[in-house]
């Protein structure tokens, strides 16, 4: 049978009930084990970006770097932003700093090539990237999007995981958001998700629950 809501729900529940007492908010994380494929398979291969149509419970911090009239567009945003001449001053430390403390990287697309030399080498390892924007993107909208979106990304491993939300949301919200999820993987894997893989649910610092198929 598919995974049902309802056994999606009972493992979130339980994940969120396990995981408890922590003195800050935690993240609730998915993680989709693949049975029977080769961890080098592109067929499980992620670098996606998947929408939350509920959120994640908090504010992703997102950076945007540009010149020129985006930047000052995303200034009266309220957004943090970058200039082309901050940027092209970092050294490794500032860049390792900056890589660590943003979740998103949205980038003027002629900046592109900067940004892969002087942020390149302290994203990579984090699974970062930066995302290239038009310069008349609706900056808005944009910044909407990712502030709701979710990274899944692997490399060489039969699994894969992300933010599904946090542990102060209501379970029935985080279940709309995996099921966005798990609707993402399996259309990629081509394969239905309750006879070739395993799901948890946890919270960031709480043991993994599986969700039973009923």
């Amino acid at each position: 049978m598919p995974i049902s809501k309802s056994a999606v729900e009972k493992s979130v529940v339980e994940a969120i009930k396990l995981g408890a007492g922590r003195k800050f908010k935690q993240s609730i994380e998915l993680v989709v084990v693949f049975k029977g494929f080769d961890p080098k398979s592109p067929d499980i291969k992620f670098r996606d970006v998947v929408y939350l149509p509920k959120g994640l419970g908090k504010s992703p911090k997102i950076l945007l770097i540009a010149d020129g009239d985006m930047l000052l567009r995303a200034k009266n945003l309220g957004v943090d932003t970058l200039g082309r001449d901050d940027l092209q001053k970092l050294d490794k430390r500032g860049a390792k700093k900056i890589a660590r403390r943003y979740e998103w990287f949205l980038v003027k697309s002629d900046l592109m090539t900067v940004v892969g030399k002087v942020l390149g080498p302290a994203l990579g390892p984090r699974g970062k990237f930066p995302i290239p924007l038009s310069p008349s993107s609706n900056l808005e909208a944009v910044i909407k999007q990712y502030s709701m979106s979710t990274r899944l990304r692997n490399k060489e491993q039969a699994w894969v995981g992300c933010k599904v939300g946090s542990e102060d949301m209501d379970p029935k919200d985080i279940v709309d958001n995996i099921s966005i999820v798990l609707e993402h993987i399996e259309s990629k894997i081509k394969k239905p998700l309750e006879t070739n893989c395993r799901v948890y649910v946890k919270t960031t610092m709480g043991p993994p629950v599986e969700v039973v198929v009923e």
